[in-house]
């Protein structure tokens, strides 16, 4: 079965890389533009893994995180934030949110699908 992956980044180009990365793999891949959007995609439908950025309008990475934990269907869901932000502070903010892992921009794509395969297979 494929797995779902949901993207979310307020960059529209950075969206576009991530979902090409992904669908070299066969992933199915969904995309929003900011965590609200990302929330209300996720109270729709099921994800494998979500994919977030830090830093957008409306509601950032952490928030999300935070909202989707408190859902059932995504308190076990490997949620990983691909970000600019680099400090060991938001990386700590991100553990204590409830993320699983942590990627710096940019990304390398081959690391991108190596991480993908790991969580999605845990």
């Amino acid at each position: 079965m494929t797995k779902r992956i949901l993207i979310v980044d307020d960059s529209p180009s950075i969206r576009q890389m991530v979902t090409v990365t992904l669908h070299t793999a066969d992933y199915d891949v969904t995309s929003a533009e900011d965590g609200v959007e990302a929330l209300d995609l996720c109270l729709e439908n099921e994800f494998d893994f979500v994919l977030t950025d830090q830093n957008m309008p409306r509601m950032d990475g952490l928030t999300l995180i935070k909202s989707l934990r408190a859902q059932p269907d995504y308190q076990q869901k490997p949620i990983i934030v691909l970000t600019t932000e680099a400090s060991d502070s938001m990386k700590a903010q991100g553990r204590a949110a409830g993320a699983t892992g942590w990627m710096v921009k940019p990304f390398d794509p081959d690391k991108l699908l190596l991480v993908a395969k790991k969580v999605l297979e845990a």
